[in-house]
C-alpha cells in the first residue's frame, strides 16, 4: 500500500493542483458594475436620481458629493483639494505648485500651527485663502469635526439648506435605478416592440427589421446575445408583443392582418384568421382585413386577446379558436367611413377596453352583460394627431395618452371634459411610442424621438403623478426612444431605441436597488475554452473532387465569345410566305445551292406570274390534236369522232 501511495504521489506531482478544475472568474462584482456605470454627462435631470458611489457615501447627487469632499479636507485653509473643479478648489500650495492627481492623505491635514510642515505656507502666491467659517476660533473647527446630521454647505456654494434637504428628499422618494446600463443588441433597425415576462427572466424585442429576438437573463452571459430569432411574417414590421398572464405564451402583432401566438420557447402555436376584404360590414368578417396596429393579452384571463387594426375595428379573440373572433367592436364615428384604430389596451382588472382612433378621439368600453359597440366614455378631439399609446392606472381613475402631436395628456375618467395636465415638447415620430408606470405608480415615463435639426438624443422623461410635474430626464441614446417599461420585480427600466440603421434595448439598473435580471447576466463571464473542448479538424475525403466526378466546366465564357461573333450570333431569317421549290421557300437568294445554280443558268424561268392561264392552255391545242398522247388514244376505237352533248336550253324554254 505504501508503494502505491508513493507511485500516486509521484504521478500527481507531474500535474498542477488545478488540473481538471474549472477556473472561476476572479473579477469582483464592484469592478464588473463599474464597467457598466453610466456616464453622468448622458443624464439631463431636473432633480438627480439616487446612486451609490464607490467611496461609501450616502445616496446623493454629484454636486452634493463634490462639496462633501471639499468639507472633509478643507479644515486647513491652506490645503488644496484636487480632482474636482469649481467650488472645491480652495487654494494652491507654493511648494507643490498646481496639484495633479489624488488629494493628499489625511496625515497631511494637521491643524497644529506650530508644526514645521506649515512654515512654508506663509509665502503664499495668488489670492488670499477664504476666511475660516464662523469667527475663526478653533472651537468652531472642533465643533465641525463632531457634527451630527447632514454636513453644512461650503461657504462659496450657492445651495441653501432648504434646497439640499428638498433634493435629498426627492432622491430618496423616487430612487430611480439609473446608475448602470447595459444594451441588448442584434437588431438592424429601430426596436418598436418590447415585452418582459412577469417573472423578469425573459425579454422579447421586435423591430422594423421584421424579426423578434428572445433574451434569457438566466442563460445569458456578459456578451448579451439572444438565444432565438424569429420572423413571424416576411416583410412585415413588428408592431407589438405581449406575454400571457402565466408567461407560457406570447402574442406577436405585425403589420399583417393576422396575429400569431408563440410558446415560451418561440415555437408557433397558431395564427388567427384573416377576414374577407370584400364584405363591407366588419361584423360579418371572421377576422381583420387590414394590417394590425396593436394587441394585448388579457391581464387576468389567459384565454382572451384584444387586437386593433387599420380596418377600423377592435376584436376580442379566444386563444383556443383561431378560426373566428369572439367579439367585434366598431367604434363610434362622427361620419360614415373607416378610421383606423391606432392603439388599444386593457385596464388592470380586464373589465374595460380603451381604443385610440385615427381622428384623435379616445373611446372606452366597459365589459358588462349585453355590452355592444357603443362606447361608455367618448373623448372627442383629445389629440390633433394619431394616438400611439394609452395606459390605465391600477385604480382605473387615471388614463394616460401619448400622441404623434408631441404631447402626453393625463385624464381623470371621472371628469373627462378636459385633461388634468398636458405635457408638450415631447417629439414623437413612431406609432409605437408608449407610456409606462413605475412599480408604485408614483411616476410615469415615456420616450422622445430625435428630430432632424435637434442636437439632443432620445430621452426618457419621468413625471410625478401627484404633482404632475417633470422629475427627471435621462439621456438614453443618440437615436429615438420608442418603448419603455419599469419592471416591478427586477426594479429595472427597459427602453428601446434605434433608427433606420441600428436598434437596441437599453436596461437601466442600480446594483443597490435592483434585483436579478441584468445583475445576473453581467456578472456571468463567458465560458472559457478548456481541454475538453478541443476538436481535431477531420480530413474530409470528397470522391467527387476527382477529375472523373467533376462537373462539366462552365460554358459562360464560351457563350460570351459566341455572342461577339457576328456570324455565329446572326439571327436566322424569318420564313417568307409564297411558293417555293422542293417544299422550301425558294424566293430568296440563299435558299438552296441547287436552286441558285439553276436560276443563274436559266434553267428555271418563273414566267407564270405574267401569263394568262387560258392562253397558256390553248397554245398546246394544236400539238394535242396532231399527236394525242393521253386521253384521245383511249377512245380511238369506240368513239373516233367526238360526240358533244346537246344543249338543253330549248327543252327548258318549252
Amino acid at each position: 500500500m505504501e508503494d502505491e501511495a508513493e507511485i500516486y504521489d509521484g504521478i500527481r506531482a507531474q500535474f498542477p493542483l488545478t488540473f481538471g478544475k474549472q477556473s472561476k472568474a476572479q473579477t469582483s462584482l464592484e469592478a464588473i458594475h463599474n464597467t457598466t456605470r453610466r456616464n453622468t454627462s448622458a443624464t439631463v435631470s431636473e432633480k438627480s436620481s439616487s446612486a451609490q458611489n464607490n467611496n461609501g457615501l450616502p445616496s446623493i447627487s454629484s454636486s452634493s458629493k463634490a462639496w462633501l469632499e471639499s468639507l472633509r479636507t478643507s479644515k486647513n485653509p491652506n490645503t488644496h483639494v484636487s480632482g474636482d473643479s469649481g467650488p472645491s478648489e480652495i487654494t494652491r500650495d507654493v511648494d507643490d505648485g498646481p496639484r495633479i492627481g489624488p488629494p493628499r492623505p489625511p496625515t497631511e491635514l494637521k491643524l497644529n500651527d506650530d508644526s514645521d510642515d506649515n512654515d512654508d505656507d506663509d509665502a503664499m502666491v495668488g489670492p488670499p485663502p477664504p476666511p475660516p467659517r464662523g469667527e475663526g476660533s478653533d472651537d468652531d473647527e472642533d465643533d465641525d469635526g463632531e457634527m451630527i446630521g447632514p454636513p453644512r454647505p461650503p461657504p462659496n456654494s450657492n445651495l441653501d439648506d432648504s434646497d439640499v434637504e428638498e433634493e435629498e428628499y426627492e432622491e430618496n422618494r423616487y430612487r430611480i435605478p439609473q446608475s448602470n446600463e447595459i444594451v441588448l443588441k442584434g437588431h438592424t433597425k429601430v426596436v418598436s416592440a418590447l415585452a418582459v415576462d412577469h417573472t423578469g427572466s425573459r425579454v422579447l424585442s421586435g423591430s422594423y427589421d421584421y424579426t423578434v429576438r428572445m433574451y434569457d437573463f438566466q442563460g445569458m452571459n456578459s456578451r448579451l446575445q439572444s438565444f432565438r430569432q424569429l420572423e413571424p411574417f416576411e416583410g412585415h414590421q413588428i408592431r407589438n408583443l405581449s406575454w400571457s398572464p402565466s408567461a407560457d405564451r406570447f402574442l406577436c402583432v405585425t403589420g399583417s392582418a393576422q396575429a400569431k401566438i408563440y410558446d415560451r420557447d418561440g415555437l408557433t402555436l397558431g395564427e388567427f384568421m384573416k377576414g374577407d376584404m370584400y364584405i363591407r360590414d366588419l361584423k360579418n368578417t371572421k377576422g381583420h382585413i387590414s394590417g394590425l396596429t396593436c394587441g394585448e393579452w388579457h391581464p387576468k384571463n389567459k384565454e382572451m386577446i384584444l387586437t386593433s387594426s387599420e380596418d377600423g375595428s377592435l376584436r376580442i379573440w379566444d386563444v383556443n379558436d383561431f378560426k373566428s373572433q369572439k367579439q367585434v367592436i366598431k367604434p363610434k364615428l362622427a361620419r360614415p367611413g373607416r378610421i383606423p384604430v391606432t392603439t388599444c389596451a386593457w385596464d388592470r382588472e380586464g373589465k374595460s377596453i380603451v381604443g385610440g382612433m385615427g381622428d384623435g378621439s379616445i373611446q372606452i368600453w366597459n365589459l358588462k352583460p349585453g355590452w355592444g359597440s357603443r362606447p361608455d366614455i367618448h373623448i372627442e378631439n383629445s389629440h390633433s394627431d394619431d394616438i400611439t399609446a394609452l395606459k390605465f392606472s391600477s385604480d382605473g381613475t387615471i388614463l394616460l395618452s401619448r400622441s404623434l402631436d408631441g404631447s402626453l395628456k393625463v385624464w381623470d375618467l371621472r371628469q373627462i371634459k378636459k385633461p388634468l395636465k398636458v405635457f408638450d415638447d415631447l417629439p414623437n415620430n413612431y406609432a409605437q411610442t408608449n407610456i409606462a408606470f413605475s412599480p408604485d405608480e408614483q411616476l410615469f415615463l415615456t420616450g422622445t424621438s430625435v428630430e432632424k435639426e435637434s442636437q439632443t438624443g432620445g430621452l426618457l422623461c419621468f413625471y410625478d403623478r401627484t404633482k404632475l410635474e417633470l422629475v427627471s430626464r435621462v439621456g438614453i441614446s443618440t437615436t429615438s426612444v420608442v418603448q419603455c417599461a419599469w419592471h416591478s420585480k427586477l426594479n429595472q427600466i427597459f427602453a428601446t431605441s434605434g433608427d433606420k440603421s441600428q436598434g437596441g434595448t437599453h436596461i437601466l439598473y442600480d446594483p443597490t436597488l435592483s434585483e436579478r435580471g441584468a445583475l445576473v447576466c453581467v456578472a456571468r463571464a463567458p465560458r472559457k475554452k478548456s481541454v475538453d473542448d478541443f476538436e481535431a479538424k477531420p480530413v474530409i475525403h470528397n470522391p467527387h473532387a476527382l477529375p472523373l466526378f467533376r462537373d462539366a466546366p462552365s460554358r459562360k465564357r464560351q457563350r460570351e465569345k459566341i455572342l461577339k461573333d457576328p456570324l455565329k450570333s446572326h439571327k436566322p431569317e424569318l420564313p417568307i410566305t409564297g411558293p417555293g421549290f422542293g417544299g422550301r421557300v425558294g424566293v430568296t437568294q440563299g435558299s438552296l445551292l441547287t436552286q441558285y445554280l439553276m436560276k443563274q443558268g436559266g434553267m428555271i424561268k418563273e414566267t407564270w406570274m405574267e401569263e394568262d392561264p387560258r392562253e397558256a392552255i390553248l397554245k398546246y391545242a394544236d400539238v394535242a390534236a396532231k399527236d394525242p398522247k393521253f386521253i384521245a388514244p383511249a377512245y380511238s376505237h369506240t368513239q373516233p369522232e367526238p360526240v358533244f352533248a346537246k344543249s338543253d336550253s330549248e327543252e327548258e324554254d318549252k
